[in-house]
């Protein structure tokens, strides 16, 4: 299979329901497909599939089978490939290659509702955020955001409604380690440096820079602590912020996915990981067998270091810090879980890996 990696907007408005979409959200589709090559006789997927990609034939001929059975042909460019291939799940039927080869697009089924959902019940109530200098694509990296996608419609609408917009200048602090949390903040445009004072390094370690559409301040909103991190502006640019209350109240609790012991216990077993965000003394002391310790405030720094395709079981003494970390992991498009309680309300004895 092969992948061409330019794709024209045109090509996309050829298709339903991509024709009704606002062109901010066609170009960011755009960017997120490839036009895909598949050869004669080879399968584009299989009857009783149920991923989660929106199909569309370009080039080429495709039989579609039930029961191995040819029950229909679908040809590039006839009005029925206009629309997507099989779209009901589990698809009911297996596409197979009946040309010497096709040329297709499959576009995440999540990503695209989410930006017709938008197109029709938000952007034209928010349009004065979009600022001359972005074009608003701002918030259209933001809804790309598979976090995002949990958020009900409603929700995001209020988000950037309440949102205020603030220009700040190169070498500007926004948020400085140690402060009180207050705002959630988005950036609009420009670049800013994310870094975390030590004893041992009082400049800072830097863990991460961050562009347009990136977030930060959420860490001390969720916790309730204070901020583990000063963010500086690196150049010129401009941040969307939302207040505390506002945030928990449209944001933090619709994105965070909680679970009992018991229900937590079924995930780790099934392939997944507990991840335990609390301070090395503290890992040291008790901790879950097999669990990985990446504490709260490096989380960001490490997010590399974590496998996407990996449920992740975050824990911490009582779920104020591990909920921190599951919003910022979830907003990443990892699929984590928070232990509600925290180690505190687990049968110790059976579940903790008891040093000394």
């Amino acid at each position: 299979m092969t992948e061409t990696p330019t794709l024209e907007l045109k090509l996309l408005r050829s298709f339903s329901p991509l024709d009704g979409l606002k062109n901010e959200n066609v170009r960011a589709l755009a960017r997120k497909t490839v036009l895909r090559e598949l050869g004669q006789g080879r399968i584009l997927f299989k009857e009783g599939d149920a991923d989660k990609r929106t199909i569309y034939l370009v080039s080429g001929v495709v039989d579609l089978l039930t029961d191995g059975k040819i029950v229909g042909s679908v040809s590039g460019g006839s009005p029925e490939a206009r629309h997507p291939l099989a779209p009901i799940l589990p698809r009911r039927s297996t596409a197979r290659v009946a040309s010497d080869r096709i040329e297709y697009l499959s576009i995440d089924s999540d990503l695209l509702d989410v930006l017709l959902t938008w197109d029709q019940t938000g952007t034209y109530e928010v349009g004065d955020l979009h600022s001359a200098e972005s074009g608003g694509d701002w918030m259209t990296v933001l809804l790309q955001n598979r976090a995002f996608h949990r958020i009900p419609p409603a929700n995001l609408q209020a988000v950037f409604m309440r949102m205020q917009r603030l220009p700040v200048a190169a070498g500007e602090t926004i948020v400085r380690q140690g402060a009180e949390g207050d705002y959630f903040y988005v950036v609009v445009s420009g670049r800013c440096a994310v870094t975390r004072e030590t004893p041992l390094n009082r400049e800072g370690i830097k863990l991460a820079e961050l562009g347009m559409g990136d977030t930060f301040g959420e860490e001390a909103l969720v916790s309730g602590a204070t901020r583990n991190a000063t963010v500086t502006m690196i150049t010129e640019g401009a941040v969307m912020r939302l207040g505390k209350d506002d945030f928990n109240e449209l944001l933090n609790e619709p994105m965070l996915r909680w679970v009992d012991y018991t229900e937590a216990r079924r995930i780790v077993a099934g392939g997944g990981c507990w991840l335990d965000v609390r301070l090395p003394s503290e890992y040291e002391h008790c901790h879950f067998e097999k669990s990985l310790n990446v504490p709260l405030y490096f989380v960001r720094l490490k997010l590399k270091s974590l496998d996407p395709a990996t449920p992740y079981v975050i824990c911490c003494e009582n779920g104020r810090r591990s909920s921190a970390a599951a919003y910022l992991l979830s907003e990443r498009g990892f699929n984590a879980s928070v232990l509600r309680g925290g180690i505190v309300e687990t049968d110790l004895a059976e579940a903790l890996n008891a040093v000394g």
